[in-house]
């Protein structure tokens, strides 16, 4: 029998297989289970779309693990802003910042910002670092209902 670690490696292995393809994955947040995809993939951002009902002007929030990555999606990350994220990240906190051109429209709904955060969940946290790309992660459940706060709901 595998211990509860490889078990968790495997599956963190599969979800890191399944999103680089471009498919959804769902993963905890430490308020939330989101339906996760590779946020600079506009195919498989549409998939949370459609998969939610969600309607496109919805924008979604992109999760990350490291401050440091964001440089790569925006075009500036001003200081009192930095102070913010150093003080709250990993956690609840979701920072608005002004987008670059590797975000999808459909990722902000054609607003000039995106939503970041780092999560503070130990496993997304281990999935976010094995990826070479950001995700993004809205509540895993219908548009327009209750979202799950645990794997049965």
């Amino acid at each position: 029998m595998q211990g509860f670690n490889t078990l968790i490696s495997d599956d963190i292995d599969q979800a890191v297989y399944w999103l680089r393809k471009g498919e959804l994955v769902a993963i905890p947040t430490e308020t939330v289970y989101g339906l996760a995809a590779n946020a600079l993939n506009s195919i498989a951002v549409r998939k949370i779309f459609s998969t939610k009902g969600r309607p496109d002007y919805d924008p979604l929030i992109v999760h990350t693990d490291q401050v440091d990555k964001i440089a790569h999606w925006v075009t500036s990350f001003p200081a009192p802003l930095r102070q913010l994220a150093e003080a709250f990240w990993p956690g609840p906190l979701t920072l608005l910042l002004p987008k670059n051109e590797s975000v999808p429209d459909l990722v902000t709904a054609g607003l000039p910002r995106v939503g970041i955060r780092i999560p503070d969940h130990p496993l997304t946290r281990v999935l976010l670092s094995r990826l070479e790309f950001p995700l993004a992660a809205p509540s895993a459940n219908p548009f327009g209902y209750v979202s799950p706060t645990n794997a049965h709901t």
